[in-house]
């Protein structure tokens, strides 16, 4: 099988699906000829032209705004945000706005739009450019939150998010960008809502999102070495959340190791630790782990920044203690 860098495979994505669908267009800063800050959108503006890949002002409100407007009246928009950090303008449309429409108008009005930003750290990007701030959407009803870690699952995803009738908030993680994997060329989806177990074991479960399903499936290879069978779940998308794949992994080998960027407190863990702990607390050999960023801003400074978020180091020792 072939394989492509996580930008080429979304970019892929975006080009069927305005192939499939004319009522599909993309908009953003520098989303046109530029083809996005991370060539997510490179060369779409050749083939469809600039009523459908459009460059907006420098207004995080007016994109998703736009973005909201179009897909009641029929559309389905793919906003691009540059940075999760820069969602924070656009809160009131995604949060009071997309998030509730569908549900106040009894289901009589759609919205089917995607608000495409990345996150993380780890690029000396600083503290407003390197957030994890996936728990605040996950903590709206009404949202769908997905969160691809590899170039087939990323590509899979969004074409089901731009098919989805729901508003969903798509968080790529900027170092995935540029790294490949394998993608076949075919026609697929990858449903909303459904985890993937990218690595089976027997010893611990270890839920990871994003970049740090990687860092999970190195830390569970050198755990092996020690006769410790690490099994990597990889949710996919936190909203919804497949808990069924978490609870039988974790009845099958009773310790749960939570993996994510984001910063520990509220975080995703939060949650999926709390739900391991009211579906399979009689299953449970020790308690929840969690494995994330430390509660500070994300520091500039390189050392720093190294020192604040989860590696493969941290995760091997989340699961040796809970193994102990």
């Amino acid at each position: 099988m072939r394989e492509i860098t996580y930008a080429q495979a979304l970019n892929e994505a975006l080009r069927e699906e305005m192939e499939r669908d004319p009522h599909v267009f993309i908009l953003g800063e520098d989303v046109g000829r530029h083809g996005g800050v991370f060539t997510v959108t490179k060369g779409l503006i050749d083939q469809f032209g600039g009523e459908r890949v459009r460059n907006t002002p420098i207004s995080e409100c007016a994109i998703v705004g736009a973005a909201l407007g179009a897909a009641v009246v029929g559309c389905r928009p793919v906003a691009e945000i540059m940075y999760v950090d820069f969602m924070t303008i656009a809160m009131e449309m995604i949060v009071n706005q997309a998030a509730k429409i569908r549900y106040m108008f009894g289901g009589k009005a759609k919205v089917p739009m995607v608000v495409r930003t990345q996150g993380g750290g780890g690029r000396g990007n600083a503290a407003q450019h390197s957030q994890s701030l996936e728990a605040w959407f996950v903590h709206v009803p009404g949202l769908k939150v997905v969160m691809p870690a590899t170039p087939y699952d990323a590509k899979g995803l969004l074409k089901s998010a731009i098919r989805d009738d729901n508003p969903v908030i798509f968080l790529e993680n900027k170092n995935l960008y540029f790294r490949k994997g394998p993608v076949p060329e075919g026609e697929y989806t990858i449903p909303l809502g459904v985890a993937d177990i990218k690595r089976p074991g027997s010893d611990v479960t270890v839920v990871a999102t994003s970049r740090m399903v990687g860092e999970a499936l190195a830390a569970a290879e050198v755990l092996a070495e020690s006769g410790i069978d690490v099994e990597v779940i990889d949710p996919r998308t936190l909203a919804p959340l497949d808990m069924g794949t978490i609870i039988a992994s974790v009845k099958k080998t009773h310790r749960a190791v939570i993996v994510h960027e984001a910063c520990t407190t509220c975080g995703i863990g939060a949650e999926i630790g709390m739900r391991i702990m009211e579906e399979a607390f009689d299953y449970l050999d020790a308690p929840v782990k969690r494995v994330a960023a430390v509660d500070v801003p994300v520091p500039y400074n390189r050392i720093l920044e190294d020192a604040a978020l989860p590696n493969v180091e941290d995760i091997i020792r989340g699961v040796r203690e809970v193994l102990a």
